[in-house]
């Protein structure tokens, strides 16, 4: 074999593990879908802190449900986990999908949140500070989630913080919608 044969082979190997190289993600390192599932108990559990175990995904719309120990002992359902893209797949921050982990109590309130993926250019600065996920805990799927009222705004980032908002609004209603009690009047 000549010398160029060679090298037109050599290049050819390395373009073409070139084109199937994944981009990394930021901070160097692809997650594969083993790790990102080694998350999500962990996640579930800052969604849910009061959870002592959890389902399997289930149901549609999918979720998890929490549960907790009764007086007497016995596991019983004490709310729901849920992922807002599953729920609101159209709903989009300035650079895309803001994939968000919910937990809602039976009564409709947010026990927690986790912003496990985005894409945001100012992402450091809006829905991953430890008080824009903060502000969510407590609230009720009655309140109304506007940005300004009773949600914080933070500047340079309003259509980010205005989708995260209206994501965890819609999924969490529809959620309340299709599993949890109509409400005493």
């Amino acid at each position: 074999m000549s010398i160029r044969p060679a090298l037109v082979l050599c290049a050819c190997v390395l373009g073409l593990g070139v084109l199937t190289a994944q981009t990394p993600a930021p901070g160097g390192v692809n997650p594969t879908p083993a790790s990102k599932a080694s998350k999500l108990p962990e996640q579930m559990a800052r969604a849910f802190p009061g959870a002592q175990s959890f389902s399997p995904k289930q149901g549609d719309p999918p979720h998890f449900v929490a549960y907790g120990t009764d007086a007497a002992g016995k596991q019983t359902p004490i709310g729901y986990v849920y992922w807002t893209t599953e729920l609101e797949p159209l709903e989009r921050g300035y650079d895309g999908p803001i994939k968000m982990l919910v937990g809602m109590d039976m009564k409709g309130v947010l026990t927690g949140l986790v912003v496990a993926e985005h894409h945001e250019p100012y992402g450091n600065i809006s829905v991953e500070t430890p008080g824009f996920v903060s502000q969510f805990r407590g609230k009720s799927i009655r309140d109304s989630f506007r940005v300004g009222a009773d949600v914080d705004a933070i500047s340079r980032a309003t259509i980010t913080v205005t989708s995260a908002a209206r994501a965890i609004k819609n999924a969490s209603r529809r959620m309340a919608r299709q599993y949890l009690p109509a409400p005493e009047k």
